[in-house]
């Protein structure tokens, strides 16, 4: 009788924790999937939006392509010259941004691996990571006072010059760390031999080290394009102060105080999630099709 009892304590022990995994299972799904709406409903919420002209988001005032149509007649239509004219100036600063601070990360990180002295590596490692866990606004309420300062001792006004330091000091720390992991997994005797075949040092930095942690170094320069792309706080701290300069962030900010969003920017909106859901369906599928020809091959 014992043994059928404890027979039956193990099924019940048994079944209570399929239940349990159930719930977990359903609790984590229904969790991603919550996650997801909120992610992309207020995107769907725009997109759906940009089909009428109606000032009130919210407020159906019939199907129309006018948004797209006035976002694309830049001659005519200050509010698109606005908006293109604020894409042109983000995608310039993250390009200059970008590769300012992928130089400079990736002379750093090849610097800092190749220091003798542990202490002083490890201390500029510390160093080195100390702006990406630090809060952004700290970051960027530092630049404007350095600017402050620098203003009123060499004359240096905040401008374009002083946005693109901002940004190059915000993505450099990440591209440190994209070219860090590069370093360490190359064979140092590559360049230990270059040196042994009477290669300079700049020769063997060009030939050897630079081709090999290439892929380190383009994943730097992409994350730095889409940090500056994506920031807002430091561009709103370090940006001109005259002359009308702003990128996409500041000008929704700019046109969000004065009002409401302009129609034409939903429609922006729309195209430029279309277009990133393309790419990463392209990705996604170019990715599943060459693990595929990997696996055949393997075969």
């Amino acid at each position: 009788m014992e043994k059928v009892m404890s027979e039956q304590d193990i099924n019940k022990a048994l079944a209570r924790k399929r239940v349990n995994a159930k719930i977990l299972k359903a609790s984590a799904i229904g969790f991603i999937y919550l996650a997801l709406i909120l992610m992309y409903l207020p995107l769907i919420y725009i997109t759906v939006f940009s089909f009428t002209t109606n000032q009130t988001t919210g407020k159906w005032g019939g199907f129309s392509f006018d948004n797209y149509t006035t976002l694309f007649n830049v001659g005519g239509n200050k509010v698109a010259q606005a908006i293109w004219g604020a894409v042109g100036n983000t995608v310039m600063v993250a390009l200059v941004a970008a590769l300012i601070a992928t130089i400079l990360g990736t002379l750093g990180a090849i610097g800092i691996f190749y220091l003798k002295r542990k202490w002083m590596k490890n201390t500029l490692d510390f160093v080195t990571q100390i702006p990406i866990v630090n809060a952004e606004i700290v970051t960027a309420v530092s630049l404007c006072i350095l600017f402050v300062i620098t203003a009123r001792t060499i004359g240096l006004q905040r401008s374009f010059i002083t946005l693109v330091i901002g940004h190059v000091v915000l993505a450099i720390p990440y591209v440190v760390i994209s070219v860090k992991p590069k370093l360490e997994q190359m064979d140092p005797s590559l360049y230990e031999a270059a040196m042994d075949l009477g290669a300079t040092q700049t020769q063997a930095l060009f030939k050897i080290i630079i081709p090999d942690i290439l892929p380190g170094i383009l994943t730097g320069f992409l994350l730095s394009i889409t940090l500056s792309l994506d920031d807002y706080v430091i561009t709103a701290f370090t940006k001109p102060t005259s002359g009308g300069f702003d990128t996409i962030s500041t000008y929704v900010d700019a046109a969000t105080a004065k009002g409401g969003l302009p129609t034409q920017l939903r429609a922006f909106t729309a195209i430029l999630f279309a277009v990133i859901l393309f790419v990463m369906i392209f990705m996604n599928i170019k990715g599943v099709r060459d693990a595929k020809k990997i696996k055949t091959k393997g075969e």
